[in-house]
């Protein structure tokens, strides 16, 4: 039985998730301050409410911690003034920049302010995660984060979907211009297509926890079960879901449907080869998610523009790819310690070719903006974390038993799969909600791996 004080964090956490994505997506400094605060408030009452345990009560999930831990101290290490001389030695382009700029003090980043901000969202996550780990500890928490998550995104699938569908010119609530595509409370539509993918992938979790367990041998049998995982209890669910995927084709964000269609026919493969003793409810779920969604509402609601949004894209056209290709240096000029956090923006225009007319703050591909940013061994941990949380829920879709626990799986591979394929054409991490929701299915992944359960509520 959970007590008072855990079940009062818990709710704290869960409205902490609801209002991440509300201001902007958090993406402006107040927004993401703001809500640091809440994330540091939260951590220290975790921190004295667990004091009592040994290591607070994560010692099942040290592996995670000491590669998080790692991360930090990279990230750490940027911001700390350091003796030119080992600036010279681990990262000479750096230190020929520095004194060139004639600075007097010696930094492994190019730009320690920036870095300081990115260390101090890295902090927050990094807490976000461990609250996760502390206070989602029950099968009806897990419940309950994704309804929250599922709830945040059909807020924002209906808000961004009726700014288009009644012409809007500005938001209603930041004042912000409306172009033709949904954007919810973000800015960019592609973090809110993203975001849309994660809570789409908490639902379609949630529809998997509440699929039937018959044998299904009769044609009444079979028809039920349709109706049920269509408009049974949780049609509600399957409503939101609905809403969702609107909003996401109207976002018009090529890789954010493609992700979020991707990952879903990736993991729904996974979980029909992997769940054992799975119901044919899955199978009808899968499917019935691309016809109802792909086929018939997608198709009324602009999916033949995001088409033609993919066939008009061109090498031409674009000019990421050749950020790319001028960005690929700086990871051989800072292999080691990186640029430093944050530093992209400040650093790649003595990169860039005459090619790039833009100005581009971000490298449009996360993985390496974060291979120049952290250097080879930062990302390499980041990689470790990514995919120790990936084969976690891999093997909790193979091995657990609780259908919840099923459910989380399916969400948190989703969501895992979706984010890597996003970020080859883009920079969803960059944002401050994006990213802690990504961090808390990081953290979901290893408690449904490892949470034991009581054998009362046990389900075969």
């Amino acid at each position: 039985m959970q007590s008072k004080t855990s079940n009062i964090l818990f709710y704290v956490l869960l409205s902490i998730i609801f209002i991440l994505p509300l201001p902007l997506g958090a993406n402006r400094p107040w927004a993401w301050s703001f809500l640091q605060i809440l994330i540091f408030g939260l951590s220290l009452a975790c921190v004295w409410h667990y004091r009592d345990n040994r290591w607070l009560g994560v010692g099942t999930y040290l592996k995670m911690v000491y590669l998080w831990l790692a991360f930090i101290i990279v990230a750490c290490i940027q911001v700390i003034p350091m003796p030119e001389v080992l600036v010279s030695i681990i990262s000479p382009k750096a230190h020929e920049i520095q004194v060139l700029a004639n600075v007097s003090t010696f930094y492994f980043s190019l730009d320690p302010g920036q870095s300081a901000i990115s260390f101090f969202k890295l902090l927050a996550y990094f807490c976000l995660f461990i609250c996760t780990l502390l206070l989602v500890n029950d099968e009806k928490r897990i419940k309950l984060l994704l309804t929250i998550m599922v709830a945040a995104g059909t807020v924002q699938a209906v808000y961004g979907a009726l700014e288009i569908l009644l012409g809007s010119q500005t938001s209603l609530v930041f004042g912000i211009d409306v172009s033709e595509s949904a954007t919810g409370s973000f800015v960019y539509r592609n973090h809110y297509a993203n975001f849309l993918m994660m809570c789409l992938a908490a639902g379609i979790g949630l529809m998997v926890t509440s699929l039937q367990k018959d044998k299904l041998n009769s044609r009444k049998e079979w028809l039920r079960s349709v109706a049920t995982a269509m408009l049974g209890s949780k049609a509600l669910i399957r409503i939101s879901l609905a809403i969702m995927v609107i909003a996401l084709v109207m976002s018009r964000s090529r890789m954010g449907n493609t992700a979020f269609f991707v990952s879903m026919t990736i993991v729904g493969l996974m979980a029909l080869l992997l769940v054992k003793q799975r119901s044919k409810g899955l199978t009808i779920l899968i499917i019935s998610m691309f016809v109802i969604d792909l086929v018939i509402v997608s198709a009324w609601f602009g999916l033949d523009k995001v088409q033609q949004r993919l066939t008009e894209t061109s090498l031409q056209r674009e000019s990421r790819d050749e950020v790319i290709i001028d960005a690929l240096p700086m990871v051989i000029d800072y292999p080691i310690s990186g640029t430093g956090a944050g530093s992209f923006y400040s650093v790649f225009p003595s990169y860039k070719s005459s090619d790039v007319h833009s100005f581009y703050d971000h490298a449009h591909n996360d993985f390496l903006q974060m291979t120049i940013e952290y250097g080879i061994p930062g990302i390499s941990i980041l990689a470790l974390l990514v995919f120790l949380a990936f084969y976690k829920s891999v093997r909790a879709m193979r091995y657990r038993r609780n259908s919840i626990f099923k459910g989380a799986s399916f969400a948190c591979c989703m969501v895992i799969i979706g984010m890597l394929l996003h970020m080859t054409v883009d920079f969803p991490l960059q944002a401050f909600a994006n990213a802690s929701y990504f961090v808390v299915f990081l953290g979901l992944s290893m408690v449904i791996s490892s949470l034991k359960l009581n054998r009362r509520k046990q389900t075969s």
